[in-house]
């Protein structure tokens, strides 16, 4: 098939130029591209826009190559067909290309349509265009309602707005008019609450949100740790960072340990994330290089470099606060209790047999038949005796007057005494038979001997082999009496950071505590840093289905009130138990 390319330009002066050329082929491709058999170089075409080839039928099939349709005999359209014996017409952009029969080859006739064409068309006197300013005009009108609506008109509100009180709870309405035009993004969800009112946190024009600002609202939050030593322990700032932070302060912000230099607004309805690994390891990565009097071990991935876990406990009997055990050491807690853990976790010993028995249980003994999660679903409730051991302990002591049974009370030492006491004050065996007491009825009964059963029986309670030997250690107190170590149990073991035990409930206890092979309760049953690495790695690990990708804010909080760390001043997060009166100090107010 012979293609013959006719193209007609014009002069200036409006002369016609025709050119020919001749290609031998089945098709021919249009578009902007230089390769195309017709090149146009016109911006409304594609790069490959059109092909024009022979159909089955004889007549020419035209297809659009590219996103764009094309004109054919007026209509546009994606696709469709030249009969040769009539010919037809296609526009792309400017260019007209008409397509007929001469001789035996194909004539396509490119010319460009004129600029002006169509200008006279009467419909163009009905359109809005005739009637408004030009392009330019309404571009500066434009520009000049922008100014005034947006700029002039918050500027002058602000200047003439009566001063206020910071008002972080945002109960008054914003003053500005139309400051919401000048806002970056929308508020985080815990600020959105805000987004009415600017002055909340931006107390003065131009001037960045300060930390007195932040601190009106969250009066509550601590700092990591004292500003000076944080800034001494900080990393260096790069130069092109220090460039920044010098003409950040020029502006009003605090510097690099400011609130705003971590916490960005105005970036979207989301939550507030939590710091990267980065952020943390940044500081504590080579942390002893810049602090050399810490006493924290350098830690930047918790999989690679992290140091041992270092619980709190009793080191001592008695003692008033908690210690935090060294690092690599194995601490020997001091509890005060006498409990072997194996022991009640046997599935084959006496305990579990005698738990199988009784229809509290039905089963062997498991952990969470003493040990129940707090409401905050992190520590544990304390373990009372009434609820967790007395089902095989038993204090019963005799039979009431009613038919029942009495027991000694647990808890109170006073309570233990009262009852000890009562125990042996009870109805004495007659001296003789039917003996009266002159001028009195009823059977006479005395014991001339001295009162001293009652004191027996707190000795015999409290000495090794007594009842409350059983799980308690004895010892004597300040004057030789029969006593029992004090119970001293801490309310956290890690009081670094910050672990929940409801987001490990599908796991066993025994996983991770070796309470089922504990011989004695002293031994510390906290896991160590292997035991936590078989499934938490550290923030860049693979997520698996059994290794989880674990960042620094995981288990530790930059801020309080999440308790992982304690400002100078304040309270301590471990709170000893009350002092109670010991058996011993209510058996020697006694009277004799």
């Amino acid at each position: 098939m012979t293609f013959l390319i006719r193209t007609i330009d014009f002069t200036a002066a409006g002369r016609e130029i025709i050119r020919d050329r001749v290609l031998d082929q089945t098709s021919l491709t249009i578009g902007r591209a230089a390769e195309n058999d017709i090149h146009l170089p016109d911006l409304a075409v594609e790069q490959r826009h059109v092909r024009i080839e022979l159909a089955a039928d004889g007549n020419l099939a035209v297809t659009a190559l590219g996103t764009l349709g094309f004109g054919l005999d007026g209509r546009t359209v994606s696709e469709g067909a030249i009969s040769l014996s009539t010919g037809g017409e296609i526009a792309l952009g400017a260019a007209r290309l008409a397509v007929a029969r001469e001789g035996e080859a194909i004539l396509v006739t490119i010319r460009q349509v004129a600029t002006d064409e169509g200008a006279g068309d009467a419909l163009r006197g009905f359109a809005l265009a005739s009637v408004l300013p030009n392009k330019r005009a309404m571009s500066w009108l434009l520009a000049a309602a922008i100014l005034v609506l947006l700029l002039m008109v918050p500027v002058a509100s602000h200047l003439l707005r009566t001063p206020v009180k910071n008002d972080p709870k945002g109960e008054t309405p914003g003053q500005v008019v139309l400051d919401a035009a000048w806002t970056t993004g929308a508020l985080s969800l815990k600020h959105r609450s805000l987004e009415d009112n600017c002055e909340s946190c931006h107390v003065n024009a131009f001037e960045s949100v300060t930390d007195t600002t932040c601190l009106s609202c969250h009066a509550d939050t601590g700092d990591h740790a004292a500003m000076p030593r944080l800034a001494k322990g900080s990393p260096p700032l790069s130069p092109g960072d220090a460039i920044q932070w010098r003409i950040g302060t020029a502006l009003g912000k605090e510097g690099p340990l400011g609130c705003v230099s971590c916490h960005s607004e105005h970036e979207g309805q989301v939550r507030t994330a939590a710091g990267g690994e980065a952020f943390c390891s940044d500081c504590h990565d080579k942390l002893d290089t810049r602090l050399t009097d810490t006493k924290l071990a350098n830690a930047h991935d918790f999989g690679k470099a992290h140091p041992q876990f270092r619980p709190a406990y009793f080191a001592s009997f008695g003692a008033a606060q908690p210690v935090r055990a060294a690092p690599g050491a194995k601490p020997v807690e001091r509890s005060g209790l006498k409990f072997p853990h194996d022991v009640h976790m046997d599935a084959r010993g006496g305990a579990a047999r005698m738990a199988v028995s009784l229809s509290r249980y039905g089963q062997p003994l498991e952990c969470k038949d003493c040990h129940s999660l707090q409401a905050d679903k992190i520590g544990f409730k304390e373990v009372k005796m009434e609820d967790s051991c007395e089902g095989c302990h038993s204090l019963v002591s005799g039979r009431s007057a009613g038919g029942g049974f009495s027991k000694l009370r647990h808890g109170d030492v006073k309570d233990l005494a009262e009852d000890l006491a009562r125990i042996s004050s009870g109805p004495r065996a007659p001296v003789a038979p039917r003996r009266i007491r002159p001028g009195q009825s009823g059977t006479y009964r005395a014991d001339f001997g001295r009162p001293v059963r009652a004191y027996i029986g707190l000795s015999n309670a409290l000495s090794a082999g007594g009842i409350c030997t059983e799980c308690h250690l004895p010892t004597r107190g300040p004057t030789g009496q029969a006593d029992l170590m004090p119970v001293n149990l801490p309310d956290r073991f890690l009081t670094s950071g910050f672990f929940s035990h409801d987001a490990h409930k599908k796991e066993k206890c025994t996983d991770c505590h070796a309470a089922d092979t504990s011989k004695a309760a002293s031994d510390l049953l906290i896991p160590d840093l292997k035991s936590c690495r078989d499934c938490h790695l550290g923030a860049t690990a693979v997520k698996t289905k059994t290794i989880v990708p674990s960042d620094c804010a995981m288990c530790h909080a930059y801020h309080l009130p999440s308790g992982q760390w304690q400002p100078k001043g304040s309270a301590p997060h471990y709170k000893p138990p009350p002092v109670k009166t010991t058996v011993a100090a209510i058996a020697a107010k006694a009277k004799p």
